[in-house]
């Protein structure tokens, strides 16, 4: 692409913070070269799980990092950090999606000024193919690095996806040779690229006279090395026999622990040493005496080009590696460079050779085995691919009348999905019992017991936004949980002033009813949950109660049961709401103001754990 300078639609499979990779290689090299670049962070190809919490959670502080999502990472390199509906095969997920994110590129387009953008996309998922039809591509590019769908279960589906991906593309690079056979089925238009090296940072590096980081240097020799993420396809069990049987080596990970590692962590001559900046990886490779390729061989892994072997090639370093396809392939084109192993005792017999394997010609030939494979040469040869497939699409465009009926025909058949979208959500929402389904994980409650104190959470708090919403109806249950002996005291928490302060209010309803005025005391500076909870411990502390039965609203209880749980985890909460709530009475279906509650709640949830609150 560098005889003209144009401009590049990114769609990542991963984010840009993440280790660093092809995607962040390519992108940067790109930009180096005078190419304006829109790197788009993963969108997902699978529904999340309670391990991706931390993701999420970074995503949502990437996006306020930026302008509506959108920041400059570098001159001409842009990121943008999308929030969707994490669900990538859900039709509705997908309109809503696509709405999103068509929306939000073709602004952030015009603001910036690209027109027609090349889009080269590293995720094959359906809303990956929305943005290809949407932007109207000078060209586009699917670059499949792995075999995504049997990365885990939840990514089988991506599979027709990907098969259309494959025979629309105008280019399909690839990893791996079993890659290549895969998409060749379909297209004709496919070049293996395997991720390359950065030669000249490295090389730099392996000439310097420093010294290796000194947690590196401190160990004992010889270290045997690993760089890159410890996750599932990282072989543990082999790391583990191996540190048992070379106890006079140390293994030295260098990289993220993306798997539980407890086992490796038990070993007294492995070193998890985490993760490192991306201009820090060659001085820890030059200190490695072998480095590794521990990868355990599954479906998944037969497609794999390990990334890192040119990182380690390019110091000199031997390499050790498990019996994949690629590694192979790579011994084959560069004269069996690698050492090749199958099982714990041969991996070991081959460090042990490899730890003899470091005369000047053999250092020389892993070099150069590494400059074949560097991110220039890789770059120099994707580029005329590029620019060829672009003349060959200069050809005459259609007649104006021609282009016009297929846009309004994508129009129209754009206008039908949302229709039926529309449809489909109001009668899911409004004529089933699926709100009640989705809200069910928020009403809490416990067989009713003895406790030192009832306190009842007042100020419309978790219903309709309105107000002293639903207090009367709370505050009668507390009068009765009092008249049945259940607690000696009610702490009435509301920092709601409307004619007269809420709470006071609240206080003399309850004395009508009989319960003595010394039994209750007020709380009057909440205005939130988090108040509410530290305040009414405040009282119970000085006290020294350490158990309440907790009045409140049927499904605001999980979130006041979360930061009771982070503001006093040693005090005992019995969840006690209302038998029945007028607010949420219903018999199928939802009201539009019962639905803003409850969604209203989970995002409360979510922005007090945004905050630190739960």
């Amino acid at each position: 692409m560098k005889p003209s300078r144009r401009d590049v639609v990114c769609i990542s499979s991963i984010d840009w913070d993440f280790i660093w990779q092809g995607h962040q290689e390519i992108m940067s090299a790109l930009a180096a070269e005078g190419h304006r670049v829109l790197f788009v962070e993963n969108t997902g190809v699978r529904a999340p799980t309670p391990r991706d919490l931390p993701r999420m959670r970074q995503r949502i502080r990437n996006w306020w990092r930026g302008t509506k999502g959108f920041r400059e990472e570098r001159p001409n390199l842009f990121v943008y950090s999308p929030l969707l509906v994490p669900l990538p095969y859900s039709r509705v997920a997908r309109t809503v999606n696509r709405l999103l994110l068509v929306r939000a590129l073709r602004r952030w387009m015009r603001a910036i000024g690209f027109h027609r953008p090349i889009v080269w996309t590293f995720l094959p998922t359906p809303i990956a193919l929305d943005l290809v039809d949407a932007l109207d591509p000078e060209l586009t590019i699917y670059y499949c690095i792995d075999d995504l769908a049997a990365s885990s279960p939840g990514a089988k589906r991506i599979i027709s996806s990907e098969q259309r991906l494959f025979a629309q593309a105008d280019l399909v690079f690839v990893t791996s040779e079993r890659l290549r056979e895969r998409a060749a089925r379909v297209s004709d238009r496919v070049h293996v690229f395997p991720f390359g090296v950065n030669f000249d940072q490295f090389d730099r590096v392996r000439h310097a006279s420093d010294a290796p980081p000194p947690e590196l240097e401190a160990l004992a020799r010889p270290v045997i090395g690993y760089v890159g993420g410890v996750h599932q396809w990282v072989d543990q069990d082999l790391i583990v026999a191996l540190a048992s049987q070379m106890p006079e080596a140390t293994f030295a990970l260098v990289g993220p622990a993306q798997a539980d590692v407890s086992a490796l962590a038990q070993c007294p001559n492995v070193r998890l040493l985490g993760q490192r900046p991306h201009d820090a990886v060659p001085h820890y490779v030059k200190g490695f005496d072998v480095a590794i390729v521990p990868y355990r061989v599954t479906e998944y892994t037969l497609n794999v080009y390990p990334t890192k072997l040119n990182e380690y090639l390019v110091m000199g370093v031997p390499v050790v590696a498990t019996d994949l396809p690629e590694i192979r392939g790579y011994n084959v084109r560069h004269g069996d460079v690698v050492e090749v192993a199958s099982d714990a005792p041969a991996f070991a017999a081959a460090i042990r050779h490899a730890l003899d394997d470091s005369a000047p010609p053999d250092v020389e030939r892993r070099v150069a085995a590494a400059h074949a494979n560097s991110w220039q040469s890789r770059m120099a040869a994707m580029n005329c691919l590029i620019e060829d497939a672009i003349e060959r699409r200069a050809a005459p465009r259609p007649r104006w009348e021609e282009t016009l009926r297929r846009v309004y025909r994508q129009a129209r058949f754009r206008a039908a999905q949302m229709v039926l979208a529309v449809a489909v959500v109001y009668a899911l929402v409004f004529h089933t019992n699926i709100v009640w389904w989705a809200a069910a994980p928020l009403r809490v409650t416990a067989p009713g017991t003895r406790a030192d104190a009832i306190a009842v959470f007042a100020g419309g708090v978790g219903e309709s936004g309105k107000a002293g919403g639903g207090t009367q109806e709370r505050l009668q249950h507390a009068i009765d949980l009092y008249k049945t002996g259940e607690a000696a005291h009610l702490i009435l928490s509301s920092g709601y002033v409307y004619s007269f302060p809420e709470a006071e209010v609240m206080r003399t309803l309850a004395v009508d009813q009989g319960v003595p005025s010394g039994a209750i005391l007020l709380e009057q500076r909440s205005t939130n949950t988090f108040q509410n909870v530290s305040f009414v411990h405040d009282i119970m502390r000085q006290r020294g109660w350490r158990s309440v039965l907790l009045v409140s609203s049927p499904y605001h209880m999980r979130r006041a049961l979360l930061v009771w749980r982070k503001v006093a985890p040693a005090i005992q909460v019995i969840p006690a709401p209302p038998l029945k709530s007028q607010f949420y009475d219903h018999v199928r279906g939802a009201s539009f103001e019962q639905v803003r509650a409850v969604l209203r709640e989970y995002l409360a949830i979510l922005g007090y754990w945004y905050r630190g609150w739960i």
